[in-house]
């Protein structure tokens, strides 16, 4: 594979993983609402810009066509209003590079509603062994929380599982939106999880008034180029790829919110929940399945 290639899958994981850290700057001035609201409304207006200029240069709709309206909403809420949301609201108890590994178990979530979803992807042997991996990773980060250490609370960090669980619904119903184009789908649903959430964050936190810098860095960052631009790269990438080498961004992402929380925000992880990440990442690994293919030892299933 290219080069170039590897280079944007690492780029994009370095980029999805320090959104964490960018949180963490926005919630030193804006609600958690307020940062979810901001970061779908950048993103969507983003992937307008780019959508338009495509269509001037290229021609093309920018319309929904025959896609169920429904399923259309139930998926931007799913994919951008909850779990974005989600993430500001908890990281106000536990710290950004936890926020990052619990997203790291995003694919084990897949895995469980997959195999409950109708007429979803059947769990393997393999795959159970990596979401028994996931959750005991999980309980060795909360551990030291609920031992009355760290910096993170217990409850916090598992109520933020709801993230990756929104993540593996919105994959499944994903799959009932195939006619649409994914960079068109990408801007419609930010722009539905930006009407969403608009209400809700001005309502229960008011209009914020930014006065540091940073916030409108960090927003612009996380906006702009985390959400709409980041997504567009992903989408140009996958055809060239294929989704499978495109899905060890996962793998990558929860180190880089790692280092940017521990390197640049001094916070403290604890060996222990160090060793909780190793443990997510082996379960990703048998959730994959890629590496026991290539030694011929997978059991049938």
């Amino acid at each position: 594979m290219p080069l170039r290639y590897w280079a944007a899958i690492l780029l994009l994981a370095a980029g999805w993983g320090s959104s964490f850290f960018f949180n963490e700057i926005l919630l030193r001035e804006l609600g958690p609402m307020m940062v979810g609201f901001g970061r779908v409304g950048f993103g969507a207006l983003g992937c307008w810009i780019w959508l338009i200029g495509q269509k001037t240069v290229h021609g093309g709709s920018l319309g929904l066509g025959q896609v169920s309206l429904l399923v259309l909403v139930l998926f931007s809420a799913f994919q951008y209003a909850i779990p974005l949301t989600v993430y500001p609201l908890t990281q106000q108890y536990i710290t950004s590079s936890a926020a990052g590994i619990v997203n790291a178990v995003t694919p084990i979530m897949v895995v469980i509603v997959s195999h409950l979803w109708p007429q979803g992807e059947k769990i393997t042997f393999l795959k159970s062994i990596g979401v028994l991996f996931g959750f005991f990773g999980i309980v060795l980060i909360a551990l030291p929380a609920l031992q009355g250490q760290g910096e993170s609370d217990p409850f916090a960090l598992f109520a933020t599982m709801a993230a990756p669980l929104c993540y593996a619904i919105a994959l499944n119903l994903i799959r009932y939106l195939d006619q649409m184009d994914r960079v068109l789908l990408t801007t419609w649903s930010l722009t539905i999880a930006t009407v969403m959430l608009a209400p809700f964050a001005i309502g229960f936190e008011g209009l914020p008034a930014v006065t540091n810098a940073e916030t409108w860095y960090a927003l612009l960052m996380i906006g702009f180029v985390l959400t709409s631009a980041a997504f567009i790269l992903l989408f140009w990438l996958i055809p060239k790829v294929g989704g499978t080498t495109a899905s060890t961004i996962t793998f990558i992402a929860p180190v880089a919110s790692v280092v940017l929380g521990v390197m640049i925000l001094n916070e403290i992880l604890v060996p222990i929940q160090y060793a909780g990440m190793a443990v997510i990442f082996v379960g990703m690994l048998f959730v994959d399945g890629r590496f026991f293919k290539r030694r011929d030892i997978q059991p049938n299933s």
